[in-house]
């Protein structure tokens, strides 16, 4: 059977394990500490440092398995990449400054093709669907969040010209260790094929009866591809009523997509429970979950913190000209179970909406600060 556009011919470069016993023109290239520019044949390269404990092996012997000491306020260029090509894994880890207080201090970057504007800027847990200081594993298809603390992504993401990948410390704290690892190949890409972006937001708390905004000002031809929400709960009670809405388009008081309620979004219902114990299930599953719940517990502790991911995989959100996802915050009033009426939470959300789209894209929001970023 014959290919007809030049995406579906890059389908045959190898992706999946429909293609897998494919042959390539693509060339596989590595970037991590021990490779830092990626070069064929460059990596364990490095001389053991005195204090190291490969010390006296000589090279090839895990010499510099990881950055050492990225100070307060330092950006980390992790790779700088010339050429085209499509960056295929990234994986992160590091010591406990990944958790804690800071976790929303470390921040992911990404620029396609020179670009001034980042196309990718979130903290680097939510880019993980790890938005609370609580670590929580997470097993879907594009991100994978594996023991102890090994933060993978697979989306795939093409360039045409270059790629350059950053994090900034914008913590009080040195990072002692980073560790990172950027697989990728070199091969043309199609003129029709789309950029990765992801951008972060949140509103704590939410105002009185508006709906929280996911995504907003995308322009351009592109498809949503999925959204993480860390969610606070501040009040009593069910919290997940509110319907999740893509306005596509030419939508502007109504959306085309328009969901039943927020668990039914992330694929679950029914309240997430088990009804025998009153409990919410937790679940990871390769394109939906809520693999997260923090419960109260102790003298100084919140509310109930939720971590929900979907991904528009399977069942693509394609977009022409504009863009906009929201989703309510809607529990219950308990009036009687005659009176039963809706809630307009004000609750805690922050969401990390994950999109391709052609370029140029539009300016992102100014990150808020560090201070309005945490958690606490």
């Amino acid at each position: 059977m014959g290919c007809g556009n030049e995406t579906c011919k890059m389908s045959y470069m190898g992706f999946g394990l429909s293609n897998i016993f494919l042959k390539s023109n693509a060339e596989t290239r590595s970037i991590s500490a021990e490779n830092p520019k990626g070069e064929r044949g460059g990596g364990a390269k490095a001389e053991p440092d005195k204090d190291f404990p490969s010390h006296g092996l000589g090279k090839g012997w895990k010499a510099s398995p990881a950055y050492r000491n990225l100070k307060s306020g330092d950006t980390l260029v992790i790779a700088d990449i010339s050429g085209a090509g499509i960056i295929t894994h990234i994986w992160f880890a590091g010591m406990e400054q990944l958790y804690g207080p800071y976790l929303r201090d470390q921040i992911l970057r990404i620029y396609w093709d020179g670009e001034e504007n980042p196309s990718v800027e979130v903290p680097l847990g939510d880019f993980f669907c790890n938005g609370f200081s609580t670590p929580a594993n997470i097993n879907s298809m594009p991100i994978c969040v594996n023991p102890k603390r090994g933060f993978n992504s697979f989306w795939p993401m093409p360039f045409r010209k270059s790629a350059k990948i950053t994090i900034e410390n914008q913590s009080p704290e040195v990072i002692e260790y980073f560790f990172y690892q950027i697989d990728y190949i070199l091969t043309d890409i199609p003129k029709d094929v789309m950029y990765f972006h992801a951008q972060w937001r949140r509103r704590n708390p939410l105002p009185y009866a508006e709906e929280y905004t996911i995504l907003d000002g995308v322009t351009g031809d592109g498809r949503f591809a999925g959204v993480y929400i860390a969610w606070g709960q501040h009040n009593n009670e069910w919290w997940g009523e509110g319907e999740v809405k893509f306005y596509i388009d030419d939508d502007a008081e109504y959306p085309t997509y328009c969901g039943t309620g927020t668990e039914d979004y992330f694929g679950g219902a029914w309240c997430f429970s088990n009804n025998e114990q009153n409990a919410y299930v937790n679940y990871s599953t390769l394109f939906m979950g809520y693999p997260q719940l923090i419960k109260p517990d102790g003298y100084y502790s919140a509310c109930q913190r939720h971590g929900l991911y979907r991904w528009h995989i399977m069942d693509p959100i394609f977009f022409k000209k504009n863009f906009k996802a929201t989703v309510q915050a809607l529990g219950w009033r308990y009036s009687g179970k005659k009176n039963r009426r809706f809630l307009q939470l004000q609750d805690d959300l922050a969401s990390t909406a994950f999109w391709y789209q052609s370029e140029p894209h539009n300016k992102f929001p100014v990150l808020p600060e560090a201070d309005y970023r945490e958690n606490i």
